[in-house]
């Protein structure tokens, strides 16, 4: 239990260390992420979708 203790205690402390955004660069970065991870699904998709096609023509 005390290893526990001591654990917590010692994150606690680093915690404090910790350079953390403030609330304007967080936004920013969690709307580009969304906006990147969006325009990677729609690249995804679209190639997807070529490559279904084409199969298509020429398998079938």
């Amino acid at each position: 239990m005390k290893r526990l203790t001591q654990y917590i205690k010692d994150t606690r402390g680093e915690m404090k260390h910790v350079s953390w955004p403030t609330q304007k660069q967080a936004i920013v970065f969690t709307v580009l992420v969304i906006f990147i991870s969006l325009l990677t699904a729609a690249y995804l998709g679209v190639f997807d979708f070529i490559l279904t096609r084409l199969l298509d023509i020429f398998v079938v």
